[in-house]
Order: C-alpha cells, then structure tokens, then sequence
C-alpha cells in the first residue's frame, strides 16, 4: 500500500532548524518536498530522484535546506536550517513514479507528482 506521511514540523524562531521526514511506504520513486503558504501556490522546494542522484532545489532554500533519503528505512527527510520566516508553510511530501533526473524546477513542479501525503506545518516566527 502506498502512503506518505510527514512529520517533524512545528514552530522555530528565526534562524533555527527543523528536520522533516516523509515515511515513503511502497516506494521507490522521485520523491519531492512541497509548501504552500496562505493565499499562495503550492511550491516545489526540493526534489530527488529514485535513485538519489539527482536533486533539485528552489533558489530561496539553495543552501539552506538538503534533502536526503533513506531507502532501507523507506524515508525522505528535509533539513532546513537558517529558517526565515518567508518559510511558514504546510509542507508536503509527494511522490512520482519516474527514473528521470531531477535537476530543475519544472521536474519538481506539484503537478507531477500523484501521490501526497497530508502536510505537516512549519511556522517560524520572527
């Protein structure tokens, strides 16, 4: 059975440091990492391939943010560190099946990806 489920989420200050996880149950696919902020599209942040050898990230979190998976443990997680409060979002993990590399924004935009888990919120205050 396929299912994503995120966790790791909560309220940082300024310039702390969260870790997501996406539990990627029956998965072995690209797998990104999404957000969507009040009144906003959702977002790609960062995106990985199945194999993990290709990565794409968004220009705001380029050099704050890594994202990372662990196939044995069947988990992707997102670090994201120097967080800023532009950053507030319900983050979502989802998953694509497709061998492709991901290295740009348009194979880690939302519409891609079928299968999504069901958010986890991210609040950083200022």
């Amino acid at each position: 059975q396929k299912q994503l489920v995120e966790s790791g989420g909560g309220l940082v200050q300024r310039g702390g440091s969260l870790r997501l996880s996406c539990a990627a149950s029956g998965f072995q696919y690209a797998i990104g990492w999404f957000r969507q902020a009040p009144g906003k599209e959702r977002e790609g942040v960062s995106c990985m391939s199945s194999n993990g050898g290709s990565t794409y990230y968004a220009d705001s979190v380029k050099g704050r943010f890594t994202i990372s998976r662990d196939n044995a443990k069947n988990t992707v997680y997102l670090q994201m560190n120097s967080l800023k409060p532009e950053d507030t979002a319900v983050y979502y993990c989802a998953a694509t099946f497709t061998r492709s590399i991901i290295t740009s924004q348009a194979m880690c935009a939302p519409r891609r990806y079928d299968y999504w888990g069901q958010g986890t919120q991210v609040t950083v205050s200022s």
